[in-house]
């Protein structure tokens, strides 16, 4: 990369890789890694690993000391520069006496936006930044949405027959994918903050929408949220026995039933109001929410463009004409008015093939 060494690329991967170990702990906090080299050694790393912990600069010049003094510091997002639940990064590496500070990215939340920076070269710190910017943006993709967009990154999941089928004429299901998959998909819950689904699938599948594999160790079960605009949510509804919050959208002044909370959001004839429910998401700190819901609500995301990404399970069988499809969609009736999405990942999971695929701009 012209204007860093490969050296520099190799150390800034590696802060990289550290910080994506927070990614079942660290939010509504970006995930963010740090690594400290003194004399072409690193002499500390550290990432953040919870919210409300030490940040990933703190955790790394705790091990390396004194040697930090002069050092080079590699970290994924710009150090930041207020007080929060901790004191501002950038002060901690000024009081360490770092000699330079390379940056992945800025941190573009109304907080810092360049203030860390401008804070560190105040002190007579040199700093570059932008080695592997793509990679870091991607990492923090739902954080960047949440404070630049006001909404979360959006991912839509949909497990599917080979033919687009979600299930039978009889309304039969389950399971269309494997256990690969669906543990693929505890995942997937894993990594967000939110999953959302509408009141006709918790009326028909009375689903849990937890994370229950413990291979992922998340802190708090993601918040559970169900469109349902005229408060039909049902009082002996499975997920609220579980432990974490269920969050009831809707447009009724009829009260959540108990182990709910209800959000009034503005409705129309389709439900609710969607991008009102992302917008108050995001101000609840949602970086990333999962969407697992039957046609009607995958169609309308679709149709509206209400999502950033698809995640789709395609199981190696054909379910016949006679049942329901993924996604209800408009009657386009020209090539012209398709869906275009551009594809960023394949791959067998099991038995199945699971594509992950993004709306082209």
């Amino acid at each position: 990369m012209a204007g860093f060494s490969a050296f520099e690329t190799a150390t800034m991967s590696r802060a990289l890789t550290l910080a994506a170990r927070g990614r079942y702990s660290a939010r509504p906090n970006p995930m963010v890694g740090c690594v400290i080299v003194s004399g072409g050694d690193i002499v500390g790393e550290g990432w953040h690993e919870r919210t409300g912990d030490a940040h990933a600069e703190v955790n790394a010049l705790k091990p390396a000391g004194k040697a930090a003094a002069g050092a080079t510091v590699f970290v994924t997002l710009e150090p930041c520069s207020h007080h929060g639940r901790t004191p501002p990064c950038a002060d901690a590496l000024i009081e360490a006496g770092v000699g330079e500070v390379i940056v992945a990215m800025t941190d573009p939340s109304d907080d810092v936006d360049g203030d860390g920076i401008r804070r560190l070269q105040a002190a007579g710190i040199v700093v570059r930044s932008g080695l592997l910017e793509s990679q870091a943006r991607e990492l923090n993709h739902g954080f960047i949405s949440r404070v630049t967009r006001h909404r979360p990154f959006v991912r839509l999941k949909l497990a599917m027959s080979l033919d687009g089928a979600v299930a039978m004429q009889s309304g039969e299901s389950q399971w269309i994918t494997g256990p690969e998959a669906r543990a693929d998909v505890q995942r997937l819950r894993a990594e967000s903050g939110a999953i959302m689904t509408g009141i006709a699938t918790v009326l028909a599948d009375d689903p849990s929408l937890n994370v229950r594999d413990e291979r992922f160790p998340v802190l708090n079960q993601p918040l559970r949220v169900v469109l349902d605009s005229s408060m039909r949510m049902p009082a002996d509804a499975r997920m609220l026995k579980l432990p974490g919050d269920t969050l009831v959208a809707t447009a009724s002044t009829v009260n959540a039933p108990e182990g709910a909370r209800r959000l009034r959001v503005p409705g129309h004839a389709d439900g609710v109001d969607i991008p009102a429910v992302l917008g108050e998401l995001a101000a609840l700190g949602v970086n990333d929410l999962l969407v697992e819901a039957g046609p009607t609500l995958a169609g309308h995301l679709l149709r509206e463009r209400l999502f950033d990404e698809l995640v789709i399970y395609q199981s190696p069988h054909i379910m016949g004409s006679s049942t329901t499809r993924a996604a209800r969609t408009p009657s386009w009736t020209a090539l012209a008015d398709r869906l275009e999405l551009d594809v960023v990942d394949t791959r067998v999971v099991g038995r199945d093939q699971r594509i992950t695929a993004r709306a082209l701009n």
